[in-house]
């Protein structure tokens, strides 16, 4: 599909019933990532459309990045579906997924997996470091190491990261590390991701929030922030992390749909 810029934006679809759109996180797309096995889980009964978010997998990047245009080509989606569907959102994604949902493109509801705001002080000034970080490893033609912040920041291992340096997917990293720029500002980065209260008090359709009862406190702590801003249901998922399993996410966001 061609988004409202110009930009080709790659998507595909399986099931049949209620739309659902897939909104992935960071790094993640439809060769890499959650989406496949979430998408399988919720086909039996639901249209289900994954796409490469821009700059990712076969979509392409487009010009100077704004929010805006990630909002365009999730009206595209929306658009190919019917014009109405659900937005499930993961991390980053799920930020993303809660910003389209104000913008009158057809959302009907949205499911925000652990959106990674920052809720303290600490937590807002280390995510701004991080994100003038990213940027200036992007802008200094070193990818790899935009890679390396990103994980540290979200708590691996450094010898795991010098594992992942030199093994064959790490090529695959690098060649969307410059959309690690745009996660950071969909999150409103540079303000160090603190949670939009304002504009999830707003928003017009249901939304549920859910974390992983395995999470890092500071995620469960940005799901049950970002539910009080938006008057949200709040759900945690016994035994999940954030890599959350397509089995326990999947009848969730089946029985959301089902009665909102």
């Amino acid at each position: 599909m061609t988004s409202a810029d110009g930009t080709r934006i790659a998507h595909q679809a399986v099931g049949d019933g209620p739309a659902v759109v897939v909104v992935d996180g960071a790094l993640c797309h439809r060769a890499f990532g959650p989406s496949g096995g979430i998408a399988a889980e919720l086909a039996g009964a639901h249209r289900v459309f994954r796409y490469d978010r821009r700059g990712r997998g076969e979509s392409g990047a487009g010009g100077p990045y704004a929010v805006r245009r990630e909002v365009e080509d999730l009206a595209a989606v929306v658009a190919a579906a019917g014009g109405r569907a659900t937005l499930l959102g993961l991390s980053s994604g799920a930020a993303l997924a809660l910003r389209a949902a104000g913008a009158g493109i057809g959302v009907e509801r949205v499911v925000a997996y652990e959106p990674p705001f920052s809720t303290s002080p600490e937590q807002l000034a280390r995510f701004a470091a991080y994100r003038a970080g990213v940027e200036a490893d992007i802008t200094a033609g070193r990818p790899g190491d935009a890679v390396a912040r990103f994980m540290a920041l979200v708590g691996s291992p450094g010898e795991l990261v010098e594992q992942l340096r030199r093994s064959p997917a790490w090529p695959a990293f690098e060649a969307v590390a410059p959309t690690l720029v745009n996660d950071a500002e969909v999150l409103d980065g540079t303000a160090g991701a603190p949670v939009p209260a304002g504009l999830l008090a707003a928003l017009p359709v249901p939304v549920l929030v859910a974390d992983g009862g395995l999470s890092p406190a500071p995620l469960r702590d940005a799901a049950a922030a970002t539910a009080a801003a938006a008057g949200a249901e709040y759900r945690t998922l016994a035994g999940q992390t954030h890599e959350v399993a397509p089995e326990a996410l999947g009848p969730l966001v089946a029985e959301f749909i089902a009665r909102s």
